[in-house]
């Protein structure tokens, strides 16, 4: 115990420190040690568009405490899903760029490829609304590339000092751990509403694009501007986009909230399954190819703002190769789990630019690693291990698997015989951009439009994605209990659009705002999911309900007619086993219908059979399935008595994608060559389906 002087000492000191130390009462924003903070939105750079600085010591501090926030789970991309697989370019791209695995179209390279959702832990579901990374692990002869994207083609902010605040925001709100696995109410839209680079981002949150059908039916995109350099040194920017073969698609947000009570591991799933089917999802890989001197000449839109995209209709997308996964891991944890991306994995040919958001994602994804995987030798898991041969003088260190010999272990040496050697050629360099400005914390005003591509997805959308976007916005803002926070996104929102701004304000019980800002008007023919359809219906799910009596021809007739174009029916009846057919056979049942749910399947088709269809009527949970689906936007068919179950179930004589043929026995041909079509189009959004109870 100290005494009566020491104590007087100290409280000397207290009082001294109290006369500098500025209240928190007063809500000001300081580091860890106490150090008042000018600007938390902006990270230090070399001038106005240049890079990020090291010396930036708040950044560090910021990333690197949100970095090591959870152990062992990713912050997030937690739950996710992998395949393993190869990429072959097309033809060679050794105009653009040096990278090997791009300038030889002999070689397959290995991949290994992870799906994910942004938001939800490890035990959430998988269809929430919701980002879902994209992100590529090329092993390279040259070394491991990581194309770490998402399945849209800007984020939500432009400097990543604001990472850890959009994901704080994003995440279950502190006090209650609610909502799980789904975006926060009250602080995810506090942000928003007070952050308006985030509205570009959002509105794709917003439609359909958050809620993709598979993960083989959704894009990726590598977000940001990357910068090629090939062999003569030259520079070029460029863009990747990742198109499926089988079309951009996606769920309907009430079978989205369904199937994640019904199936958890939808998207896992539907992966999984198709690749143990030989049914090997695949890619094209294409770029968008920007000469250094056009970089400026894209109104609103600078290269280095990750809330902007250029627009395909100015920049077209060039295919140039094609990625195929065709091999299931062996073991979830030690590939799917311990697989560690970074967007600082990069090969000769391949350089990263100014972004700062891709500036802050290069420390924060290899700073992550460090903490989830227990320090600096991750790179050598088996998942993460290059192809390509390491030699270095790294050593030690938690989970260091490398005996290394020798007695030299720094550069230069003479004991080990110079090695290893600084390559004179071949290896990695650092396109010698010049760099020069003042230190300052300042948005260049090529970043300040946030409105106008937002309005350019919105005029893009056809009419049955932007009701989508509107019931979207009004979902989410109407669990948001702050009438000021929906006040003030609405506010936002009519910047975008005063139509959509209406809607939503309808929808959200606040006042609909004044005219703002004219909508340019511009529209963009690439974004629309409308004209991303893909190919055929191969691995489309189709459920086929069947009871005792069912006409077993038609049941043959549709089945065979769905395999042979790559589709997969299943016989559901009221109960597993089997089933009489109307002439006295027996048709095996692939599960019963009540385990399932038509949210798991892409179509309905009811066969004929009169006292098929009579016990299909009776039976409420048959009904509900057909109404369900077909509110879904999902098509329907029957043949011959099947039809009076449809009629049961509340469904019109005609709709798009309803198909219908009344004879018994195969059905013709044209009414197969409808179906086909009909499921090949995915949904039929055309419909009126608001009297429909489902």
């Amino acid at each position: 115990m100290g005494s009566a002087a020491q104590d007087r000492d100290r409280t000397a000191k207290d009082r001294q420190l109290d006369e500098v130390r500025v209240d928190p009462l007063q809500g000001a924003l300081t580091t860890d040690q106490g150090v008042p903070v000018d600007d938390t939105d902006n990270s230090l750079t070399a001038g106005e568009r240049g890079p990020s600085l090291l010396q930036d010591f708040h950044l560090r501090e910021k990333i690197t405490r949100f970095d090591h926030e959870r152990i062992p789970e990713r912050v997030v991309h937690a739950r996710g899903s992998g395949a393993h697989g190869y990429f072959q370019v097309h033809e060679s791209l050794e105009h653009l760029t040096s990278a090997n695995f791009l300038c030889d179209p002999t070689l397959r390279t290995p991949v290994f490829v992870r799906f994910s959702t942004v938001q939800g832990g490890r035990g959430s579901n998988d269809t929430p609304r919701d980002v879902r990374g994209f992100a590529v692990k090329l092993y390279t002869q040259e070394g491991n590339f990581d194309l770490v994207g998402n399945n849209m083609p800007v984020f939500f902010i432009q400097d990543g000092i604001k990472f850890p605040d959009v994901v704080h925001a994003v995440k279950p709100e502190i006090h209650n751990e609610i909502p799980t696995g789904a975006s926060a109410h009250d602080t995810f839209w506090d942000f928003v509403s007070l952050q308006p680079e985030t509205m570009h981002h959002v509105i794709w949150l917003m439609s359909d694009r958050a809620i993709p059908r598979s993960f083989r039916m959704m894009q990726g995109f590598g977000v940001h501007t990357f910068r090629l350099v090939n062999g003569a040194g030259e520079s070029t920017f460029v863009k990747f986009h990742w198109t499926p073969k089988l079309g951009t698609h996606s769920l309907v947000w009430d079978e989205a909230q369904k199937i994640g009570g019904k199936d958890p591991d939808f998207n896992r799933r539907d992966l999984w399954d198709a690749i143990e089917a030989g049914q090997y999802p695949e890619w094209e890989l294409g770029i968008q190819v920007i000469p250094p001197e056009q970089e400026f000449d894209f109104p609103g839109v600078d290269l280095l703002d990750a809330t902007k995209l250029v627009p395909e209709d100015l920049v077209p997308v060039t295919p140039v190769g094609r990625l195929v996964l065709d091999r299931n891991p062996d073991n979830f944890f030690a590939e799917t789990e311990q697989v560690a991306y970074c967007v600082n994995n990069l090969v000769p040919g391949i350089d990263v630019t100014d972004d700062p958001m891709m500036q802050a994602r290069m420390f924060s994804y290899l700073d992550t690693q460090l903490t989830r995987l227990g320090g600096p030798n991750f790179a050598q898991l088996p998942i993460n291990r290059p192809l390509a041969p390491v030699a270095n003088h790294q050593q030690d260190g938690f989970g260091q698997q490398s005996v290394r010999q020798g007695t030299a272990n720094y550069h230069p040496n003479s004991i080990g015989g110079g090695c290893p050697v600084v390559p004179g050629s071949g290896a990695f360099t650092h396109f010698p951009q010049h760099v020069e400005g003042p230190k300052l914390r300042k948005r260049p005003e090529s970043f300040a439009d946030h409105f106008g591509q937002a309005t350019l997805f919105w005029n893009s959308m056809s009419d049955w994605e932007k009701k989508h976007i509107v019931a979207a916005y009004r979902f989410e803002l109407g669990k948001v209990t702050r009438k000021e926070i929906r006040e003030r996104v609405v506010g936002l929102l009519n910047n975008v659009d005063h139509e959509l701004a209406g809607l939503v304000a309808q929808g959200v019980g606040v006042t609909p705002p004044a005219e703002a800002t004219v909508n340019h008007g511009a529209t963009s023919a690439f974004l629309s999911q409308t004209v991303l359809p893909g190919e055929g219906i191969a691995t489309r799910m189709v459920a086929v309900l069947v009871a005792d009596g069912v006409d077993a021809a038609a049941v043959e007739a549709v089945t065979e007619a769905l395999t042979a174009q790559g589709a997969v029916p299943e016989i559901l009846a009221a109960v597993d086993g089997t089933v009489t057919t109307a002439d006295g056979g027996s048709l095996p049942v692939t599960r019963s219908m009540t385990t399932m749910a038509s949210v798991l399947y892409d179509a309905v088709v009811v066969p004929g059979g009169a006292a098929s269809a009579e016990a299909l009527v009776a039976d409420g949970f048959a009904r509900h399935f057909i109404a369900e689906a077909y509110k879904h936007a999902k098509p329907v068919a029957a043949t011959g008595a099947g039809r009076s179950v449809l009629d049961a179930a509340g469904l019109p004589e005609a709709a798009p994608g309803l198909v219908a043929h009344d004879g018994d026995g195969a059905p013709p041909q044209d009414f197969v060559t409808g179906l086909v079509d009909a499921i090949a189009a995915h949904r039929h959004h055309d419909r009126d389906v608001d009297a429909i109870a489902a």
